[in-house]
């Protein structure tokens, strides 16, 4: 894999408390648009999840929307996807996330968005896949985690031969020239996931 044409974005469904956040998710959305590369999300019309699939779609871009079938009354996905997909659980979403998606990245957001880099990290160490995962750590957003990820390596509870390489971007403007540098040294067999689908 030497290109990075979908990213799944992972963020939270409020904007939070400080405004960059939700200006970062916008330029994150027209960064996205113009180089052409399509959002793929978690289908939301609200919060960071709607700033930044709004500012995909008012710059020409390609958003897919993926949602479970009971969130779909709460988020009101439609408008801001040109292609929505309603599966069946929170498993079935996650697993159509990661086939559709060359890379991840994880914008602030709750536990939900927490949940689901930890996870993509997970099946990183477990050696499931090398698609590159990145931490936006906008405005140091992320630095609770990353000081635990660094203290789990210090008490040797992640070694240090890891795969948990994630990258690390505090500037918007360089979260797509970092997944496109890591992406150019993983091959195609190594972005499809070793598992069963029932096992996700």
């Amino acid at each position: 894999m030497s290109k990075i044409n979908a990213l799944c974005v992972y963020c939270g469904s409020s904007p939070g408390t400080d405004p960059v956040f939700v200006e970062a998710a916008q330029t994150f959305g027209k960064i996205l648009a113009q180089n052409r590369v399509r959002l793929v999300f978690g289908g939301g019309s609200t919060g960071l999840m709607g700033a930044l699939a709004n500012a995909v779609l008012a710059h020409g871009g390609e958003v897919t929307g993926i949602i479970p079938e009971f969130l779909t009354q709460r988020e009101q996905p439609r408008r801001l996807a040109q292609e929505l997909i309603v599966t069946r659980d929170m498993h079935e979403r996650k697993r159509t996330m990661f086939e559709r998606a060359d890379g991840f990245v994880a914008l602030p957001g709750g536990i939900g968005t927490l949940e689901e880099v930890v996870e993509q990290l997970t099946w990183a160490q477990l050696g499931r896949h090398k698609k590159p995962i990145l931490i936006a750590n906008i405005s140091g957003y992320w630095d609770p985690l990353l000081t635990l990820i660094s203290h789990m390596r210090a008490q040797e509870f992640l070694p240090a031969a890891s795969r948990v390489d994630c990258l690390v971007a505090t500037r918007v403007e360089d979260i797509l020239p970092n997944l496109r540098d890591a992406a150019r040294g993983v091959n195609e067999a190594e972005t499809v996931m070793a598992v069963p689908a029932d096992r996700m």
